[in-house]
C-alpha cells in the first residue's frame, strides 16, 4: 500500500477543490516524484489533480494516482513559447475549474504565474535548491520567489530564498522533502531481491560494501571518495558507484582513470543506475553521499537512513538537516578526502550491536521528520490557507 493511502485531510471544509501542478517534464527525478506523491494525496483527499508538462517516464504514476496530465510544452525556455504556454494554461485553469497552480520549476513557473494571475488563482512554488544568481539568473529565478507561498524542501534553501530574494516568513515555509517508508522498509526486502542486486553486482559475500548513490557528475563527489578510499589502503572492501552517467564520457574515463591510478581495480566498480534501490542499499555497510556544492535535500542520506544503514555526508547544505551526528551517521567537510576516509574507518569498524543501535537512530529520524505523509500534510495546509 502507497503511504499516501494514509493521508487524510485535517479541516477540509470544501472537498472537491482542484489544484494544478506544472514541471517542465515527468521524467525520473525527485521533483517528478513528489510531483506524483502529491497528486496521489490530493486524489485521496477528494481534490482533483492535474499535472501540466512536457510529458516522460512517469506519466503513468500519474494515472496511478488517479491524476490528469496535460500535455505542454513547458520545458522550453524561449520566450514566445512561454507567453503561448501562459495562454494554454490559463484556458486549462478555466475548463478544468482549478483552484490553485502549484509550479515546481523556473521555466513553467513564468508561465503558470501570468496564467493565475489573469484567472484570479493562488499560485504557490517551490524551491528545490539554492539557484546561482548572477544578474540574469537572479531574474530568471526570482520568479519561485512570487508565490503568494513560497515552499523551501530545507531550511538551508529558506535561508537562501530569505537572504536572495527577500520573501518574508509571511509567504516562506519549510518542507522537506518526504520518502515512502513503505517502500524503503528493511522488514519489506526479500532476501531475492537482494541477491538479484547483488549478482547484477557481481558482489563477493564476504567483502564489506561501500556504495555512493549518484549520476556521474563531478559534484556529486565520486572522485572525492576514489582519493579517501586510497587514503584507506584497504583492498578488502568493495567501493559501487551507482549512477548513469548521461552521457558524460569524460568524466566516467576520469574516474576510472583515477581508479587505475590509484590501483582500486579490485575495489571500485561503476554500476549503471538500479531500479530496486531498498535492496540495494541492503547490501552497504555504508553509504556515502560525498557532494561537493551543497544539495537542497539529499536523498541519498535520507533514505540509507530509513534502511538502517551508516551514512556519511558532507557537512553543508541539506545534510545538515537530515543526518544525526555520531548517532544516524558522520558529517564530515566537502571536498576532504582524508576526513572521508576516517568516517569510513569508522563505520567500517562498528560492532553488530553499534550498527543496531545506529540503523535505530536513522529509522527513527525519517519516520519523525521525512516522510511521504509528512512532506503531503504540510503541503495540503498550504493549499488549505489560501483557498479559505
Amino acid at each position: 500500500m502507497n503511504e499516501n493511502n494514509n493521508i487524510q485531510m485535517k479541516g477540509a471544509e470544501a472537498p472537491g477543490r482542484h489544484v494544478l501542478q506544472v514541471l517542465p517534464a515527468m521524467e525520473m527525478g525527485g521533483v517528478e516524484r513528489g510531483t506524483v506523491q502529491m497528486a496521489a494525496a490530493l486524489t485521496d483527499a477528494g481534490w482533483g489533480a492535474t499535472v501540466a508538462s512536457s510529458g516522460g517516464l512517469m506519466i503513468h504514476e500519474l494515472a496511478r494516482a488517479r491524476a490528469e496530465h496535460i500535455d505542454l510544452p513547458l520545458a522550453v525556455k524561449r520566450p514566445f513559447r512561454m507567453l503561448r504556454n501562459g495562454d494554454a494554461l490559463a484556458d486549462l485553469i478555466n475548463r478544468r475549474e482549478i483552484d490553485l497552480v502549484h509550479a515546481r520549476s523556473r521555466a513553467p513557473a513564468w508561465s503558470a504565474l501570468s496564467a493565475a494571475r489573469r484567472t484570479g488563482k493562488p499560485f504557490v512554488t517551490t524551491f528545490h535548491n539554492a539557484y546561482g544568481h548572477n544578474w540574469l539568473k537572479h531574474h530568471y529565478n526570482a520568479v519561485m520567489a512570487k508565490g503568494d507561498r513560497v515552499i523551501a524542501i530545507s531550511e538551508f534553501v529558506a535561508e537562501h530564498v530569505r537572504q536572495t530574494y527577500g520573501v518574508d516568513d509571511d509567504r516562506l515555509v519549510t518542507i522537506h522533502r518526504g520518502i515512502d517508508t513503505n517502500l524503503f522498509d528493511p522488514a519489506k526486502v526479500s532476501a531475492e531481491r537482494i541477491i538479484q542486486v547483488s549478482r547484477g553486482w557481481r558482489l563477493d559475500d564476504d567483502r564489506p560494501v561501500i556504495m555512493l548513490p549518484g549520476r556521474l557528475t563531478s559534484w556529486k563527489g565520486q572522485a572525492v571518495l576514489i582519493e579517501a578510499l586510497a587514503i584507506l589502503g584497504r583492498q578488502d572492501v568493495c567501493c559501487v558507484l551507482v549512477g548513469g552517467d548521461q552521457g558524460r564520457t569524460a568524466y566516467r574515463a576520469e574516474l576510472e582513470a583515477a581508479v587505475r591510478q590509484h590501483k582500486l581495480e579490485s575495489v571500485v566498480r561503476l554500476v549503471d543506475h538500479c531500479r530496486d534501490m531498498a535492496a540495494a542499499y541492503m547490501l552497504a555497510d555504508a553509504v556515502v553521499s560525498a557532494s561537493t556544492r551543497p544539495e537542497g535535500f539529499g536523498r541519498v542520506a535520507v533514505e540509507a537512513q530509513a534502511m538502517g544503514r551508516p551514512v556519511i555526508a558532507t557537512d553543508h547544505g541539506g545534510a545538515r538537516e537530515t543526518v544525526w551526528p555520531e548517532q544516524s551517521g558522520w558529517l564530515v567537510p566537502p571536498g576532504d578526502p582524508g576526513a572521508l576516509a576516517a568516517a569510513l574507518e569508522r563505520a567500517l569498524e562498528l560492532t553488530q550491536g553499534e550498527r543496531e543501535v545506529m540503523a535505530q537512530y536513522g529509522r527513527d529520524n525519517v519516520e519523525q521528520n521525512f516522510t511521504v505523509t509528512l512532506m503531503c500534510q504540510r503541503t495540503l495546509d498550504v493549499y488549505q490557507s489560501l483557498l479559505h
